[in-house]
């Protein structure tokens, strides 16, 4: 009766172990970045698809790191480019040396006060893998690619797909930033 019992267990649990189940495995997973639905720093719910035959910069941002300048780099790109199908779209996170603490009223007013941000800036993200980690830092940490510090960059397409991943030292007006911004924006819708 016990190793039936034991086979039952084990045939009750192989589908969670099979590759079937794993994450972006399932029929609904996400194929595109412009699938999701994630919240802004207020709260609202965005859905990405906002975004979709655009391309986005993709950033984790923190208020109290050594590359919180950038945001003034990312914002002016934003403005520059706004008017193509281009966005900056800015996760803080608090990953990275506990460099992003406040809430997200405090987010926002550093934005608004020292960089007069005008780029989405969304709810406060886990950028690295585990249970916790934000659905979009899941798929796009399918590139290959996570942030190993705040201020790391995607580029990604106008079908929703990484093009191009930098870390935090690349500045946004950095010419290799700009020449694969440039490139994708350049790359005909789908």
């Amino acid at each position: 009766m016990g190793s039936i019992v034991l086979s039952f267990a084990f045939f009750a649990i192989l589908p969670a172990l099979s590759p079937a189940a794993a994450p972006g495995a399932q029929s609904g997973a996400v194929k595109s970045f412009y699938d999701l639905e994630l919240p802004s720093l207020e709260g609202d719910t965005v859905d990405l698809a906002a975004y979709r035959g655009k391309v986005t910069l993709v950033v984790n941002v923190a208020s109290q790191c050594g590359y919180t300048p950038q945001y003034s780099g990312l914002e002016k790109l934003h403005r520059e480019l706004s008017g193509k199908g281009f966005s900056v779209l800015g996760f803080p996170s608090n990953d990275f040396g506990g460099q992003e603490p406040g809430d997200a009223k405090e987010i926002r007013k550093f934005c608004s006060v020292n960089y007069d941000v005008t780029f989405p800036v969304f709810g406060k993200v886990v950028t690295r893998k585990g249970a916790s980690q934000s659905p979009a830092y899941a798929f796009l940490g399918r590139s290959g690619n996570l942030p190993g510090w705040n201020f790391s960059k995607y580029v990604v397409g106008r079908d929703g797909q990484v093009v191009a991943f930098f870390p935090s030292q690349v500045a946004p007006e950095s010419p290799e930033l700009r020449a694969a911004v440039d490139k994708a924006l350049a790359a005909p819708s789908r």
